[in-house]
């Protein structure tokens, strides 16, 4: 071996298990298998593509689309309208951005999940027997629900539709999310879930929200949040009530690659917030 050549590839070697070891401390892939965090870890990969996957080391690269493969596999297992729009965007990303080899080989994988995503959704229409709880019954079970889940739930029955518009589901999660940020005027007959999404769409962190992302000063790490706090019990401890500093998508993006440029979200993401919305009221 020449002299002088370790020398010269030990830079790049350090430069990509940098890359790789903040990629992995991410956890995306851990995110993919839960039904929450699905559709935020999915939008998490589709910006990593579209906005630095051309930067990225060949060995990242590799780990990326690793999971964007088990992404699509896992996708008839979570099943809501959430998880497809997220799987939906993804493969546009992998379509735009991924070498012609690999692209072929994630839209197959895209293919087969919808499929097996239609399959299981007939299955499960055809077999399906919603038990008759009471609404109170109803309300507690939907107030551990985040703001997705609760409103896909809103459209299996007029039951589930009676009980996801409760009041008292909606005040939690405005307080949960907006109450140290926005002030409102609280008077009698106050409808809390059209005052939730006007905050949800206008106010300025709509985007944090949804990538279920936040920095934790305690464990000096991204992570993602539990209710807006970390999921380590230590930093929760430490914290107490104070919520993480929540990050857009891109901010995340930009944590992986190492910059500090400023990026706008798409109109597309936009779109999304208020697509979240228009889910047509039961009759």
């Amino acid at each position: 071996m020449k002299p002088g050549i370790d020398d010269q590839s030990k830079p790049q070697t350090m430069i990509q298990e940098k890359y790789t070891k903040r990629y992995q401390n991410l956890k995306v892939a851990e995110a993919l298998s839960n039904n929450h965090f699905y559709p935020f870890a999915c939008n998490e990969l589709s910006s990593i593509i579209d906005l630095g996957y051309s930067q990225l080391p060949k060995d990242l690269k590799a780990f990326i689309f690793r999971d964007c493969l088990s992404a699509f596999r896992l996708l008839p297992e979570m099943n809501t309208s959430a998880a497809v729009s997220a799987a939906n965007l993804l493969v546009k990303s992998v379509e735009s951005a991924f070498p012609k080899q690999k692209k072929n080989l994630a839209i197959v994988e895209f293919k087969q999940a919808k499929v097996a995503l239609k399959r299981r959704t007939k299955s499960h229409d055809e077999h399906i027997d919603l038990p008759s709880l009471p609404q109170d019954i109803l309300v507690h079970i939907f107030s551990f629900l985040d703001v997705s889940s609760l409103l896909s739930s809103s459209q299996v029955s007029r039951s589930w539709n009676q009980a996801t518009s409760e009041g008292s589901l909606w005040r939690s999660l405005f307080d949960l999310h907006f109450s140290h940020k926005v002030l409102i005027h609280i008077y009698p007959g106050i409808d809390w879930r059209e005052a939730f999404k006007n905050e949800y769409i206008l106010y300025k962190s709509s985007k944090m929200l949804r990538s279920g992302r936040g920095y934790c000063s305690y464990c000096d790490s991204v992570v993602w949040h539990d209710n807006l706090r970390c999921p380590k019990k230590q930093c929760r401890l430490k914290s107490g009530k104070k919520p993480l500093d929540l990050m857009l998508t891109h901010q995340v993006v930009n944590y992986l690659l190492g910059t500090t440029s400023s990026s706008d979200e798409s109109d597309s993401e936009d779109e999304a917030v208020r697509g979240l919305w228009a889910y047509p009221t039961l009759q």
